[in-house]
């Protein structure tokens, strides 16, 4: 039996003119214009409606919409088509395990039969998504990694200490292979304090001499507490000079500071898509890779499209996944904003502000959304913050919402000035009165998973129980 093997599945040639790095990737889109970078964004966006008309999920989804293959002629035609997200993907899986239907693997097309990366999503509860690949899709999603790594200053013979996870869970592997493929930097897989522990990873990047940290931003910040705790002056005796990874909310300035003022960099992404948008050497805002991603800005209650400088739900549809399942209109519920101001850099590429918050996990407070997520860099503004917190919500005898704020401190716990002052500041900023608990440094970490989980708990919903 004659079948192709996962290398002969893709040209890297082709893959790397297509998805240009380096200089050739800043040389494109400083002289593109929007009107061509659209045109290439059509052309890749019919072949995936084109495949996706092929697989069963999308035949149900737009057919339940009354959509018909004649109905999407260019991607002006986008908004027709109805939004999806995890929940529409676990209902396939439920229907047709232990994959689902809706990605096209072996269904006989052209398209099909080709190798499958597997991978699931980081979920704790239930049953983890499915995430797959074909061999090009899942080289793109490296690549475009690596692209945004490069830009951020990842240079080769650099020593990369990674946090992320590994098991089934996708982004430590394709975080992985985008910097042995494609950056030439030295890769340390490490984990996230399960596979190898705080104390032990400390003395791993003291004896490679790390100078780059890649992962979530929580945890990286605690590694430099443990290093601090053994002796070790990070920045200094662990030579880091950079870190690539999720920020989200939280404070630059003091995550910069725990490791010695190191510089930062900021990129977003999600695993059925991968990277979506990433700082540059301006560090300012994300830059969409929009060769490879159509983002669009929805609002949280309408679904409609929002102005830029408006927040909203990012949307996104994956151009370079034509084949093993297309991702059109995924709703990522990750909210940002797209930025009015141009590139200082020159790029003709929209820029997103990051990554503002979950929508679903989102709580309406008094007709106010208070995205707890966000609540990260207003904490840090008061000098007894001690690093960690996280929200509860509840809803009382009347039907009124609430929402308590834990927060661990440095003050004493019946503190009653330092409870005001951050109650204050909460109200200041989100234009909402929350009750507010001092608990002890380390206290909430069995409730924020900040130990053992990539992205800590930031909410906890008690509203229906």
């Amino acid at each position: 039996m004659s079948y192709a093997t996962y290398f002969e599945s893709f040209d890297v040639k082709e893959l790397l003119k297509q998805f240009p790095l380096d200089q050739a990737f800043t040389d494109k889109f400083k002289t593109i214009s929007r009107e061509q970078l659209r045109a290439e964004q059509n052309e890749k966006f019919l072949r995936c409606v084109a495949r996706a008309w092929q697989i069963p999920f999308y035949q149900r989804l737009w057919g339940k919409a009354g959509i018909t293959p004649e109905d999407i002629q260019s991607l002006d035609d986008i908004t027709k088509l109805p939004v999806f997200g995890k929940h529409e993907i676990m209902a396939s899986v439920e229907e047709f395990p232990p994959l689902g239907d809706f990605h096209g693997w072996q269904d006989g097309t052209e398209a099909g039969n080709k190798p499958l990366v597997f991978h699931t999503t980081s979920g704790t509860t239930g049953r983890p998504q499915p995430l797959v690949f074909s061999p090009h899709s899942r080289e793109v999603q490296s690549l475009l990694l690596a692209r945004l790594y490069r830009w951020q200053g990842m240079k080769p013979g650099d020593v990369v200490h990674s946090v992320y996870g590994h098991g089934m869970i996708n982004g430590g592997h394709y975080v992985r292979e985008a910097i042995t493929h494609y950056t030439q930097a030295l890769f340390c897989s490490a984990g996230t304090g399960i596979e190898m522990r705080s104390a032990q990873q400390v003395q791993l990047m003291k004896n490679m001499g790390t100078n780059v940290i890649v992962g979530f931003a929580d945890y990286i910040k605690k590694l430099a507490d443990v290093a601090r705790e053994q002796g070790l002056e990070p920045g200094k005796d662990i030579p880091v000079r950079m870190i690539c990874g999720h920020l989200g909310r939280e404070s630059r300035e003091s995550l910069s500071a725990a490791w010695g003022g190191v510089e930062l960099y900021d990129w977003y992404g999600v695993g059925d898509t991968g990277a979506i948008a990433g700082q540059g050497p301006d560090q300012d805002g994300l830059y969409l890779m929009e060769d490879a991603q159509y983002v669009e800005i929805l609002g949280v209650d309408d679904g409609q499209l929002v102005a830029d400088g408006d927040v909203g739900d990012m949307v996104v549809t994956c151009l370079y996944k034509d084949d093993i399942y297309p991702i059109i209109r995924f709703n990522t519920h990750d909210v940002t904003r797209v930025l009015t101001t141009p590139s200082s850099l020159g790029m003709n590429l929209r820029r997103i502000e990051g990554f503002l918050g979950r929508s679903d996990n989102m709580v309406k407070i008094r007709g106010i959304n208070v995205f707890p997520q966000a609540m990260a860099p207003i904490l840090e503004e008061n000098a007894a913050f001690a690093g960690e917190f996280i929200c509860m919500a509840s809803r009382d005898a009347s039907g009124r919402d609430e929402l308590a704020v834990h927060v661990e401190t440095t003050a004493a716990l019946d503190d009653a000035e330092v409870t005001a002052a951050f109650a204050a500041l909460l109200r200041q900023r989100l234009g909402v009165e929350m009750n507010v608990t001092l608990c002890a440094p380390g206290s909430l970490a069995p409730l924020t998973g900040i130990e053992v989980r990539q992205k800590p708990v930031r909410l906890i919903d008690k509203r229906f129980a």
